[in-house]
């Protein structure tokens, strides 16, 4: 009854994100109901391994009372409080002195954000700023890469380049463009290292040139892409770009949304990439999705020509709950837990996740395994010579997660076939086995999908 009844309320209101709607009408709500560790546990009292930590941010894990008690503790003591009219709270301040601490280079400037999303937005807003107070307000054109995400926002869906989030918005704008990703398994190139950055190169200097080099205001890129794929680039390319941009004087954006906070092993991926940005956006892992909270991360000259820029007047860019104390405390506790031992197990972890996942190469199904830390993929294709994707009526992103569902592990399903990872970091070495046993369940069943069945025969599988 409980279940039946929140069914029905869900499929009457509740609008959920990036889904078909009829579709949903149509199969009903999953309803969780607890979640302890890397474990969570739905209306029926069925527990499944999270493989993907929520969307990508429960990265310290499910049930850890100390973030409960921070949050309960700051919501007794000053559960709001504006930063507007040069208002704070110390919770907000002392985080914005660790994240400042513990980032990049001369990344020493926080602006708090709700989420992801508008820290793109927060970061275009910024950005335009910034040349206009450089006397240069025809730099107003952006640059990403193809099968990125940069959020769901008017603007940053534009920047994100996936189909879905275009297809009746009328999005891209005119001033937002992409070049090809380094999507090493399927690049016209082919997947040696040095090709794939130099491509990434040619198509990048190609792309200022149509533009203009005087108009070309930032590009944005993700250190791996997620929702493209999880794509991970060749060693070198993150670099590459941003040398690319600082020849160039444009302005790199290292959207580590999905990256920061110990995802692929140390607390930001531009550490290990050898890079510092211009500006670095962050959220998820933040505060490890316990509450809303995202980050811009900006560097000493970015913050000094906006601030000379604007002198004694207001730079007109705010929301309500930035900086909010609550956010703020959690995000002061999940850096400790981070920093107390569960950035270590999550390399540990990932390497096993990486080890095993590798280990599901000789599937029939298996095209390609790639990833880093506990940020990973598996490409499933029905034929390994041709690269020959799942075939759309099969289904992939509905039916791969309900067999994987009903094998007690939730992960990312995408409609090309690929199956996204990104546990936990606090996994013991029990539950990683059991995400790589669980998938291959998963992958045995699919293999007998009657429409992957068919495709593997029309392919003349080899």
């Amino acid at each position: 009854m409980y279940s039946n009844s929140l069914t029905e309320l869900d499929r009457a209101h509740l609008i959920h994100p990036v889904a078909s709607y009829r579709s949903h009408e149509k199969h009903g709500v999953r309803v969780l109901a607890s979640a302890k560790g890397a474990t969570v546990t739905d209306a029926s009292g069925k527990q499944l391994i999270d493989g993907f930590a929520g969307l990508w941010c429960v990265n310290a894990g499910y049930g850890h009372e100390s973030i409960v008690e921070a949050a309960a503790r700051q919501m007794r003591e000053l559960p709001y409080a504006t930063a507007y009219f040069g208002l704070g709270s110390e919770p907000a301040i002392r985080l914005a002195g660790e994240l400042a601490d513990r980032a990049p280079g001369d990344l020493n400037h926080v602006y708090f954000t709700l989420g992801g999303s508008d820290a793109i937005d927060t970061t275009i807003r910024f950005i335009r700023y910034y040349w206009n107070a450089r006397g240069r307000p025809e730099r107003d054109q952006f640059i990403s890469v193809e099968q990125g995400y940069h959020g769901s926002s008017t603007v940053g869906a534009g920047l994100t380049a996936l189909p879905a989030f275009h297809a009746g918005f009328g999005l891209p704008f005119d001033w937002q463009h992409k070049i090809p990703s380094h999507y090493a398994y399927r690049n016209p190139v082919g997947d040696d290292p040095q090709a794939i950055i130099d491509a990434s190169l040619a198509a990048l200097k190609s792309k200022v040139e149509t533009i203009g080099p005087e108009r070309v205001a930032a590009f944005y890129a993700e250190p791996i892409q997620g929702s493209g794929g999880v794509l991970v680039p060749p060693k070198g390319w993150v670099k590459a770009m941003r040398e690319f941009c600082r020849e160039h004087d444009i302005l790199f954006v290292a959207d580590e949304v999905i990256t920061g906070f110990g995802r692929t092993g140390p607390l930001f991926a531009c550490s290990e990439e050898g890079i510092v940005p211009d500006l670095l956006t962050t959220a998820k892992g933040l505060t490890s999705g316990y509450v809303p909270m995202g980050a811009v991360l900006m560097s000493d000259h970015v913050y000094e020509t906006i601030a000379e820029g604007a002198g004694a007047a207001a730079v007109g860019h705010g929301y309500t709950y930035s900086a909010h104390p609550v956010s703020a405390a959690v995000g002061l506790e999940v850096l400790k837990l981070y920093e107390s031992g569960l950035l270590d197990n999550g390399v540990r972890a990932g390497a096993r996740l990486m080890e095993g996942l590798e280990g599901l190469r000789d599937h029939p199904l298996v095209g390609d395994v790639r990833g880093r830390g506990m940020l990973a993929a598996v490409e499933l294709v029905v034929d390994k010579v041709n690269k020959t994707p799942l075939p759309a009526s099969a289904e992939p992103a509905r039916r791969i997660f309900d067999r994987a569902w009903e094998n007690g592990l939730i992960i990312r399903a995408f409609g090309n076939g690929v199956l996204g990872y990104a546990p936990p970091l606090c996994c013991t070495e029990t539950e990683i086995d059991a995400i790589v046993e669980r998938t291959r369940m998963t992958l045995d069943e699919t293999l007998e999908d009657p429409d992957v069945r068919r495709a593997l025969r029309a392919g003349e599988y080899r």
